[in-house]
C-alpha cells in the first residue's frame, strides 16, 4: 500500500478500506477455501485495498494453524497482487501467536494483525512483552488490535508509546469507542489508526484516521471507499451523508455484537457464500434478525 501523504491524507500502509473477513465453512464445519476466495475476490471488486484473514472476526479462537494457512495461501494467491493481505495473530497464549504469526508469514500475508490477550487480563509489561514478542517474530509491518470489551485489558498510554518505538508496529486499529482519546494518541505516538468500530468509521476519518477495518465492509466496501475519498477531498458533508446512508445497515450487521455471525448470513443472502455457517459457541442469527437484515440489504439495493 501506497505509504506517502499529502498534508491532508493521511499515510496508509495497511490500505484505507480493508474488512475483516469471515472464515466460510461447510455445512458439516469444515473449513469453506473456495468460498473463501470467492469472498476475497468480491471484496476487491468492492472496493477493499486490504483486509484481514484468519482474524477475529474470521473466528480465529475456533480455527486452528492448518485451516489457517491453507486460507492464507488460497486468499493470497487469488488476490495477494490486488490488495494487501493481513493475517490475523491472536491468542492469549504468547508462543501460540508466535505460531500463528509466523505460519501466516510463510503463506504469504503482508502484514500482520496483533490482538492484546484476551481473558488472561495480564498487566500492562504482559501486554507489550506479549504484543513485542510477537512482533519479533515475523519480518512484517504490524497493526495493534485495541479491543478492550472483547479482550478484557486495554493497551494503556504508557504501553502504546513504548510500542509505537518498534520498527514493524505502524498503526492501531482502535476499537476502544472513544474517537477524542485516539485523536491524541494518533499525533503523540505518529502511529497510524484505523476506526475498529462501523458505527464509528465516519467519526475516526474525520478526525484524521488512516482508513477503516471494517465488517460491514463484506457488503459496503464501496460505500467505505467513497466515504474516504470524500474525507480526503474535504468533502464532510458528502462523507456524513454516506454514514447516514449506511446506518441501518450498521445497525442490522453490528447492533447486536455479532458481527462475524451476520456478515455471513448477508453473505448466503447475496449468494456469495452456500451457508453461513458457523462454529460453537457461535450459533447463526434468528429468524427475525435475518429478516431484518434482508429488508436492509434490498433497501440498500444490496438484494434483490
Amino acid at each position: 500500500m501506497d505509504s506517502t501523504a499529502s498534508p491532508r491524507v493521511p499515510s496508509r500502509t495497511f490500505g484505507s478500506v480493508a474488512t475483516a473477513m469471515v472464515t466460510p465453512f461447510h455445512e458439516d464445519g469444515s473449513i469453506d477455501v473456495d468460498a473463501g476466495v470467492a469472498v476475497a475476490v468480491k471484496l476487491v471488486a468492492d472496493g477493499c485495498d486490504a483486509w484481514c484473514c484468519t482474524a477475529p472476526r474470521g473466528e480465529s479462537p475456533t480455527t486452528h494453524q492448518p485451516e489457517k494457512d491453507e486460507l492464507m495461501r488460497a486468499v493470497v494467491d487469488a488476490v495477494g497482487e490486488r490488495a494487501m493481505v493481513v493475517g490475523g495473530a491472536g491468542s492469549n497464549d504468547t508462543a501460540h501467536a508466535v505460531r500463528i504469526a509466523q505460519g501466516a508469514e510463510r503463506s504469504g500475508a503482508q502484514g500482520l494483525l496483533v490482538v492484546s490477550p484476551y481473558y488472561n487480563r495480564p498487566s500492562q509489561e504482559g501486554v507489550y512483552q506479549h504484543i513485542k514478542t510477537v512482533a519479533d517474530a515475523v519480518d512484517l509491518p504490524v497493526i495493534l488490535y485495541d479491543i478492550p470489551g472483547r479482550t478484557g485489558v486495554a493497551i494503556a498510554d504508557d504501553t502504546l508509546d513504548r510500542l509505537a518505538e518498534h520498527p514493524r508496529i505502524k498503526a492501531v486499529k482502535d476499537a476502544t469507542g472513544n474517537v477524542p482519546a485516539g485523536f491524541e494518541r494518533m499525533a503523540r505516538t505518529g502511529l497510524e489508526f484505523y476506526s475498529g468500530d462501523d458505527a464509528l468509521n465516519f467519526d475516526w476519518l474525520a478526525h484524521g484516521a488512516s482508513g477503516v477495518v471494517s465488517v460491514v465492509g463484506h457488503v459496503a466496501a464501496g460505500s467505505y471507499a467513497e466515504m474516504v475519498r470524500e474525507v480526503d477531498e474535504g468533502d464532510l458533508p458528502g462523507a456524513r451523508a454516506v454514514a447516514a446512508r449506511l446506518r441501518p445497515l450498521v445497525g442490522a450487521i453490528m447492533g447486536g455484537g455479532q458481527g462475524a455471525v451476520m456478515a455471513k448470513h448477508a453473505l448466503h443472502l447475496q449468494g456469495v457464500i452456500p451457508t453461513p455457517t458457523v462454529r460453537l459457541p457461535l450459533v447463526q442469527a434468528a429468524e427475525e434478525e435475518v429478516t431484518n437484515l434482508a429488508a436492509v440489504l434490498r433497501e440498500e439495493g444490496l438484494l434483490d
